[in-house]
């Protein structure tokens, strides 16, 4: 668990709390999530046929179409409780409704950030307040759809139905790699394997990368590009720079796509700094601070807009048709993100942050800046700049992707 989470802290992922099964059990959460499901009759005990003597729930309970005796199993005939019947209990935790708690103990700190794990005795100290939650999100790929509607028919029948309606699966695709990409990272392919648009990872057959190594890969090329580019820049620094591209070409190329899309990834097309990729967005972002900074090294700084942009000369600057535009598509962020919410699909503010890109490299472009000898437009070329710097910030940051020094 340590490793895994070492790892994910490579991608800007972190935890805040790591519940544990065995607690589900010791703690006596199923225990009590049982005698609440037999007192409201959400399941029933199996008197006959193949599942007799088993504690089931109807099928009515989960399917408008299921058949009388397409019940599913919850306790098994031995008294074992299924994967599915811990969840319920699990799920009631999360909106606060079992009566019970996890006890917790500090896992790790790293950077200010703490990160607990449950455990079943009580400990010293105060932690934070887990649970409770208004709307709860459980991230599982698409082929356990099933397992949580009967989950969410927990609720139901246990007359939670508002929560059962906030319990939302967050479904996705599996994840492939392309055949080229699979070369580059050493796995041997069939050529039947080599034809396909996509080869599906397969533990069976020995198909697979690790985390690691992908993200090792990816800092390597992205390396390359940046020596090449940046000779003069410091080892470390160029380092640092690589590895912020290669983390936001991963997390980039997997939040593009709508989740019920199966993600075919691919290190050259991930990597470009040309087309939808993160890189290309991060480019725009280091060329809206590098604007800045070239001012500031001409001993120049950037004027007072209030003084500088008044009301009028706004409103003169905003007559150009190409003006306009380019401010009602960077006044878009707020936008995108209240679209991917209601979606439920990152793609939305994967899809702005790009065409943000876009714009910003339309308007570095067309409009040169610091070279610009009329006062007012300069102040409004720049007050521009600053807007797009500041909403570019904003994008990469909820995408979870870093913007290098430079690239």
């Amino acid at each position: 668990m340590a490793r895994h989470l070492e790892t994910m802290g490579r991608l800007g992922v972190i935890y805040d709390v790591l519940p544990r099964e065995s607690e589900i059990l010791h703690l006596h959460f199923w225990a009590t999530a049982f005698e609440q499901l037999k007192e409201r009759k959400a399941i029933y005990l199996e008197t006959e046929g193949a599942k007799k003597g088993c504690w089931v729930m109807a099928g009515a309970h989960y399917s408008d179409d299921a058949a009388e005796d397409d019940s599913k199993v919850i306790v098994r005939s031995n008294g074992i409780v299924t994967y599915v019947g811990k969840d319920i209990a699990y799920q009631l935790w999360k909106f606060g409704l079992l009566g019970k708690d996890f006890h917790y103990r500090l896992w790790s700190e790293r950077d200010g950030h703490k990160v607990w794990v449950s455990t079943a005795e009580p400990q010293p100290g105060g932690a934070p307040a887990f649970g409770r939650g208004a709307t709860v999100y459980n991230v599982i790929d698409s082929r356990q759809s099933y397992l949580q509607d009967v989950v969410a028919a927990g609720l139901r029948a246990l007359g939670y139905p508002e929560q059962a309606e906030r319990s939302v699966h967050f479904s996705y695709e599996m994840v492939a790699l392309t055949p080229r990409t699979c070369i580059e990272l050493g796995i041997e392919l069939s050529e039947e394997d080599k034809s396909k648009a996509h080869v599906q990872v397969s533990g069976r057959k020995g198909l697979g990368v690790k985390a690691d190594d992908l993200i090792d890969k990816l800092i390597e090329r992205a390396q390359a590009e940046v020596d090449e580019r940046q000779a003069d820049a410091p080892a470390d620094q160029r380092l640092a720079a690589a590895t912020a591209i290669a983390i936001g070409a991963l997390r980039y190329f997997m939040l593009k796509f709508t989740r019920n899309t199966v993600i075919a990834f691919d290190l050259q097309e991930a990597l470009s700094f040309e087309g939808e990729t993160g890189p290309y967005v991060q480019y725009a972002a280091v060329r809206s601070r590098n604007i800045i900074r070239k001012l500031e090294e001409r001993g120049e700084s950037l004027p007072d807009f209030s003084s500088a942009l008044p009301k009028e000369a706004l409103a003169r600057q905003l007559a150009s048709e190409d003006f306009w535009q380019l401010l009602l598509a960077v006044s878009k962020v707020d936008a995108a993100f209240a679209r991917a919410i209601a979606s439920g699909e990152p793609a939305h503010v994967a899809k702005y942050a790009f065409q943000l890109g876009q714009a910003f490299n339309t308007f570095y472009h067309d409009y040169p800046v610091l070279n610009e000898s009329d006062p007012e437009k300069k102040a409004f070329l720049l007050w521009m700049t600053v807007y797009f710097r500041a909403q570019l910030d904003r994008t990469l940051t909820v995408l979870g992707i870093p913007t290098p020094a430079f690239m």
